[in-house]
């Protein structure tokens, strides 16, 4: 998870921008920032996918083929 003081620095810089415009240094570092906070958000949700499983109305597991495989890739490499 992004630290609260990144998020409120994300949040600094795009009010910044809308009003009084950025620095280079500020731009570089806002993009830095949000291709850090899109990446930590894509992982969350991977993480969330991960702890699903499909069941039909008859208590079959219908899971995705796709999302059984990326269970089964995350688990490996994490042992």
């Amino acid at each position: 998870m992004l630290s609260k003081e990144k998020l409120n620095r994300i949040n600094e810089l795009s009010k910044r921008a809308k009003t009084i415009g950025l620095t280079k240094q500020e731009e570089k570092e806002q993009q830095l920032l949000r291709k850090e906070y899109l990446q930590t958000f894509r992982n969350s949700f991977k993480n969330q996918l991960h702890s699903v499983t499909v069941v039909d109305e008859n208590g079959n597991d219908v899971t995705p083929d796709a999302l059984k495989e990326s269970k089964k890739s995350q688990n490996k490499r994490m042992h």
